[in-house]
């Protein structure tokens, strides 16, 4: 077990009590390796073996538990590369009713803690435990025991930042995987942030730390030290969020509710295709897919993103932005077919399509009194997804999504 205590001073000596009543107390919880610890659960003799979960030959990586990762193996690694790497693995294709089955389990142990549970994924979540100390005592001992029930309840390990803010208890989750307790007491954020490299803030991916790293951004303190302004003439908006994050400044509050940002569908083809027809078939039933899920949940979306994934793994992608908003299959079957004609740019074959749709918002139910297509497409859609819903998804198919 590793429990780090960051304190501004660099003592290890107990800190103060962390964070003090007068902040919010915020625990970003991840289990660690969490496909790869339950099918060690499953079956025990995998412990101590470099094991690996990913769907199919030719899909990517799901997770790796840590002795895989010696290795170089990590999450969204091609499955071949994968192998190379580490041959004498095991690999396993997974079983993800039984991994809901666990993140139901752990949702319920947190929210026997707090009622403000923010589920961000299958194995992640924030738990705001501001004011649970008459209930629980101190908030340090309500997380370490939310740590200890979860090792006894589900047999997995799970680590815990807790700090003021969602952004920094998500870094201090991952600050000493795994099983870590990291604990950044209350005016010490931008302290503990400093010496870390800028791409352990959320949101810094490749693209981004690339363009960092040419203006001599290394770590989060190189970045907290440069103007906003500059920030801001640089990177925009997405300038002025990189400001307050090096600073360790985060109003987010936990929400309980779930904020769907986007659905999205993809799939990999058994071999690489380069036959026009069976592409756009499949774009056409990804897209019904998506439709119907967007209907599902009475939202429509002004955003239609395509991605392609090419035979040597370049990926390419396009998106639209329509006004308004809709949630029509055959809007987006148009814009879909136009954004891939038009993004193919390479005589590559291609290895992996998908759809997604985003800038959503709730359904409007004032149509345009001029345009009765929509509404009358929209009644199709949704009686076609009654007859799917009751007898499958295969009992009603276009001849357009069939090659």
């Amino acid at each position: 077990m590793c429990e780090h205590m960051f304190v501004y001073n660099g003592s290890m000596s107990t800190p103060p009590s962390c964070p003090r009543a007068s902040y919010r107390a915020v625990a970003h919880l991840d289990l660690d390796a969490f496909f790869a610890s339950v099918e060690e659960n499953l079956d025990p003799s995998l412990r101590g073996q470099p094991v690996v979960v990913g769907g199919g030959e030719r899909g990517v990586v799901a997770t790796a538990n840590y002795i895989a990762r010696r290795y170089g193996v990590h999450s969204a690694m091609p499955l071949r590369t994968a192998r190379r790497l580490c041959p004498h693995g095991v690999y396993l294709s997974g079983n993800h009713h039984l991994y809901h089955r666990y993140s139901k389990q752990l949702m319920a142990i947190l929210r026997g803690y707090s009622p403000l549970v923010e589920q961000v994924s299958l194995d992640e979540a924030y738990v705001d435990l501001t004011g649970t100390e008459r209930l629980f005592g101190p908030v340090r001992r309500t997380a370490r025991a939310i740590q200890e029930e979860v090792q006894e309840q589900l047999h997995l390990s799970i680590s815990v930042g807790l700090a003021t803010n969602k952004l920094v208890a998500k870094v201090a989750s991952d600050f000493r995987k795994p099983h870590g307790f990291t604990v950044v007491p209350a005016g010490s954020e931008a302290a503990f942030l400093a010496p870390l490299p800028v791409q352990r803030l959320p949101g810094v991916g490749p693209a981004l730390l690339g363009q960092l790293q040419d203006r001599g951004v290394r770590t989060v303190g190189d970045l907290a030290r440069v103007p906003e302004r500059l920030l801001r003439m640089s990177f925009g908006e997405w300038g002025e969020m990189l400001a307050t994050a090096a600073r360790g400044q985060d109003h987010r509050r936990v929400s309980p509710r779930e904020t769907v940002k986007s659905i999205s569908r993809e799939t990999t083809f058994p071999e690489d295709v380069g036959d026009a027809a069976v592409l756009e078939a499949t774009l056409i039933s990804l897209c019904e897919d998506v439709c119907r899920r967007l209907r599902r949940r009475r939202l429509e979306a002004r955003t239609v993103t395509v991605k392609i994934r090419y035979s040597d793994f370049v990926t390419h992608t396009c998106s639209h932005t329509l006004l308004p908003a809709r949630d029509v299959d055959e809007v987006f079957f148009r814009e879909v077919l136009a954004l891939f004609r038009q993004g193919r740019q390479r005589r590559y074959r291609i290895r992996l399509l998908g759809v997604g749709l985003s800038n959503l918002v709730p359904r409007s139910w004032q149509d345009d009194l001029f345009d009765q297509e929509v509404p009358l497409l929209r009644e199709l859609n949704m009686k076609l997804d009654l007859i799917r819903e009751k007898y499958g998804k295969t009992a009603v198919r276009r001849g357009a999504a069939q090659s």
